[in-house]
């Protein structure tokens, strides 16, 4: 015997002393792989970073999936020889992370951050982040996360800092950062700009939708669902080869709308829809996307009606001061008064709002810092950084999993317009600009790290999105702007492994930028995993109160438990449901695969413990070394391919089917000399292929029988040597089952002992070599009687590959005749019943379709079992 486990794995007893022993070994670092000759210095880089968690709050369950698929990769790599490097770090996510102390201050001292100062504010956040760091750093931690944490980043640390500082410099130098007035996305609740991907859209119901002439006079009725955005119109838009409007276009009419003068230009644009509304649109340039392109197009003036506090501007009369939704009621009031409104309709509306607090977004003109998407750059050939990242993709040189992402990508890249940067917060990194005193405009702005030698300059109050550093993720952690050892042998990174709904906020980001200051892709894959939603379907959040924390998970079925249960059954780009069910039954697997190892370690004696004998393996020997050849090359492939959910399938078939179920049964009544080597040989080779899901446990089971540790093992390869000819231990699983088969479908009691007569044909000497498999293995077979052919038998018969198998004695022929007519019988009348309601015209069309269905998939699995029932039934 090598050793005797504990009887169940409980992984608390040792998932941290385990984690410990990794970390302290300096492994997770590959410049120690390379010192201690684990790896050669010449080996490959493998490098993933870790997608910065939001330090706003703690992770739940649903973000563990990044560290079981990027886990696996790099344990993968690591054991395959590349100097694997997997970085760590948080993002500082300005405007949620602002959000969340602003809240906090009110609610706990009725606090505003102007109340405290921006210093004073920003130390109250420093406090915060400092206990959320901690706890997500812990949670990393115990998912079992093998990061190297000597290169530990956070996206607002000093080298962070200076990263940015020189990438606005140097891109503002260039020409591809730019101060500008435009219509930008402004939250009126965050008092901030915010980017075309930052806003997500409500449908709403029952909007009110309203068609209106602006005056008695005006030849042309509109309709909108915001009166109160027609205070700015300065034309109107119809489609050119609308008749009812041609002879307008290009003409100015002076109107009075409710009390405020507009003049208004008839434009033409193709874009219009002649069908919608009245096939008329007021443009406001001031509060629209749309209407400010037609504005630029057509020399429009632009008149900006509501402010950044989401109220009416001075200068509109007694609509000034109210907020939108007051100024929206009153327009209309006026316009019933005036007799102006056509028509009052209700329609369903897409409502645009901030992505982190919901509310409403107002389209208003601005002036903002701004990336120029368009610029091109003579070092990056004559191309801007959007041609560059849409080459990427369009050229394969980055690949996206799945690959209908790539398309989604490049829709967004094509339409992609100027990027705002600047943000109206405090928290996050200072745009590095500064004004003359009494000044703000663009013919005194200094761009550096420091303010000119002068009293009379200031710094820009505003930071930069969060999404400006964090695209700078996979070189800034690399040590750039310096050109560092680490940028030289890790970048391009491998992989970026990241949810698919920051496609556009991050991923697209992170490659422009990455293009811009070392004109290189920042990684060759990019893997997309779905959300994780509720054992209901719904997604996991704090405020759903439905996001579970993984130490509660880990606490209770162990972290190897919850890793399996992201991995299998979960694939790229799509939602999958996660309960504690679903994780209790990835417990009770890792517990089998415990006991397979307790039950090995226990039955093979120390000298088992050494090469294999190829030329005296028996028939399941050889079978299942050569399983476990196939298993190690369709696991690698899959894993190489990013078929992790797969290659996890495959493993556990293999360990709970062909290893438990049918090689270590077969061996307690095999007398094969190598059957203790064999035995070893496959668990430690299991236990290789098990780690990268599953660290823990078999880093636990590994340490009972090794001096090493597993996690820098060689990962396995093929043995062909171990291929044996001519064997056939599948044929005789094959009977088996077989028999087993035919034994429940008749009935056959489990503790009722027969004999069985085969004929093998040409597998007489097969089958006479593995005869107590046959009669061992849960057969209920007490005798066997092998020959070569025969004639046909009235007994119940089983088919394997040609092979027929008479069960001798087996049941009583004449009670299961009676006993197949009586189901027979009963299923012919309830056949019956059933084509009768099927054929009911009145039945097919008022019924529910999935009843219908239901009832259809009835008949033919009630087709199905009358016609094994006859099978049966004959062949007695």
């Amino acid at each position: 015997m090598l050793k005797e486990l504990e009887k169940q794995y409980e992984a608390k007893k040792y998932e941290d002393d385990i984690y410990k022993k990794w970390e302290e070994s300096g492994y997770f670092n590959p410049d120690n792989l390379v010192k201690d000759g684990i790896v050669d210095e010449k080996a490959q880089a493998y490098t993933i970073v870790l997608p910065p968690p939001n330090i706003t709050d703690k992770l739940h369950l649903g973000h563990s999936v990044m560290i079981a698929v990027e886990g696996l990769l790099i344990r993968f790599h690591r054991m395959n020889g590349y100097k694997a490097l997997w970085i760590p770090g948080t993002d500082h996510a300005a405007i949620a992370t602002q959000n969340v102390v602003e809240k906090r201050l009110w609610e706990n001292e009725k606090k505003t951050r102007h109340n405290l100062g921006r210093v004073e504010f920003l130390k109250r956040i420093d406090d915060f982040l400092a206990v959320t760091q901690a706890t997500i750093l812990k949670q990393v931690r115990k998912m079992g996360a093998s990061i190297d944490w000597s290169r530990e980043a956070f996206t607002l640390d000093d080298e962070r800092k200076k990263a940015v500082k020189k990438m606005f410099i140097d891109m503002h130098n260039d020409g591809v950062i730019y101060r500008g007035e435009r219509v930008v996305n402004w939250c009126p609740r965050c008092q901030s700009t915010l980017a075309d991907d930052e806003v997500e859209y409500k449908t709403q119901q029952n909007v009110p939708f309203y068609t209106f002439k602006y005056s008695s006079d005006f030849p042309i009725a509109i309709s909108t669902t915001r009166p109160e955005t027609k205070l700015g119109d300065t034309a109107v838009a119809v489609n050119p080869r609308d008749k009812r409007y041609k002879k307008y276009i290009g003409k100015y009419f002076e109107v009075d709308f409710v009390g405020v003068p507009l003049k208004i230009k008839v434009i033409a644009d193709a874009q219009v829809d002649m069908e919608f509304g009245t096939g008329a649109l007021g443009v406001t340039p001031a509060h629209s996307m749309t209407d400010y392109q037609m504005s630029l197009k057509n020399n429009l003036e632009m008149v900006k009606v509501i402010n950044e506090e989401g109220k009416i501007r001075k200068g509109f009369g007694e609509f000034s001061g109210l907020d939108a939704k007051e100024a929206r009621t009153l327009v209309v009031e006026k316009l019933k008064e005036k007799g102006l409104i056509d028509k009052e309709e209700e329609i369903e509306n897409n409502l645009s709002i901030c992505y982190r607090c919901n509310h409403a977004i107002e389209p208003l003109p601005s002036s903002q810092w701004f990336v120029n998407v368009d610029k091109k750059l003579d070092r990056l050939g004559g191309k801007s950084i959007k041609d560059k990242a849409i080459d990427a993709a369009k050229t394969g040189e980055i690949k996206f999993v799945p690959e209908r992402f790539k398309n989604i990508y490049l829709n967004w890249m094509e339409n992609l317009h100027d990027w705002c940067i600047s943000r109206q917060i405090w928290f996050g990194h200072r745009i590095p600009a500064w004004y003359k005193k009494q000044t703000a405009d663009n013919k005194n702005i200094y761009v550096g790290e420091e303010a000119p030698d002068n009293e009379n300059w200031v710094q820009d109050e505003d930071t930069l999105d969060t999404w400006f550093s964090s695209g700078m993720w996979t070189f800034s952690t690399l040590g750039w702007p310096e050109k560092t050892k680490d940028l030289e042998t890790y970048h391009p990174t491998n992989v970026l492994e990241t949810g698919y709904e920051i496609l556009t906020l991050w991923v697209s980001r992170m490659i422009m930028m990455s293009y811009y200051a070392l004109n290189e892709k920042p990684f060759s894959d990019v893997y997309l995993h779905g959300m994780i939603l509720d054992d209901k379907g719904k997604k996991m959040s704090k405020s759903k109160g439905n996001g579970i924390d993984p130490i509660d998970m880990i606490e209770k079925f162990g972290a190897d438990s919850i890793r399996l249960s992201l991995l299998i059954g979960n694939t790229p780009g799509n939602n999958s449901r996660l309960g504690e069910e679903k994780i209790s039954q990835f417990k009770n697997f890792i517990n089998k695969l415990w006991n397979i190892s307790r039950y090995i370690l226990m039955s093979v004696e120390e000298e088992s413990d050494r090469e294999i004998d190829s030329t005296k393996l028996s028939q399941a020997d050889a079978w299942i070394l050569v399983k476990l050849d196939t298993l190690i090359k369709e696991v690698t492939d899959d894993i190489k391919n990013y078929n992790l959910s797969f290659a996890g399938d495959k493993l556990k078939s293999f360990t709970w089917d062909d290893l438990a179920d049918w090689y270590i049964e077969a061996s307690k009544f095999d007398k094969s000399p190598e059957k203790g080597a064999v035995l070893i040989y496959v668990l430690r080779t299991i236990l290789k292929l098990w780690h990268p899901f599953i660290p823990f446990a078999t880093e636990a089971i590994w340490s009972e029988f090794n001096n090493s540790m597993l996690m820098v093992q060689h990962y396995p390869v093929k043995k062909e040597e171990l291929r044996i000819k001519n064997y056939n231990f599948d044929l005789i699983v094959e009977i088996i089952k077989a028999i087993r088969n035919v034994r429940a479908e008749n009935r056959v009691e489990p503790a009722k002992k027969v004999k069985a007569v085969i004929y093998a044909h040409d597998k007489v000497d097969l089958i006479k070599e593995n005869e107590i498999f046959i009669k061992s293995l849960k057969t209920g077979i007490s005798e066997i009687e092998i020959k070569e052919s025969g004639a046909p038998m009235k007994e119940i018969k089983a088919m394997a590959s040609g092979v027929e198998i008479y069960l001798l004695g087996a049941i009583d022929t004449e009670k299961e005749k009676k006993r197949l007519a009586k189901e027979i019988e009963a299923l012919e009348k309830s056949l019956k019943s059933l084509e009768i309601k099927l054929s009911n015209r009145e039945f097919i069309d008022k019924a529910p379709k999935d009843i219908v269905n239901k009832e259809k998939e009835r008949l033919e699995s009630s087709k199905d079992n009358l016609k094994k029932l006859k099978e049966q039934f004959n062949n007695l």
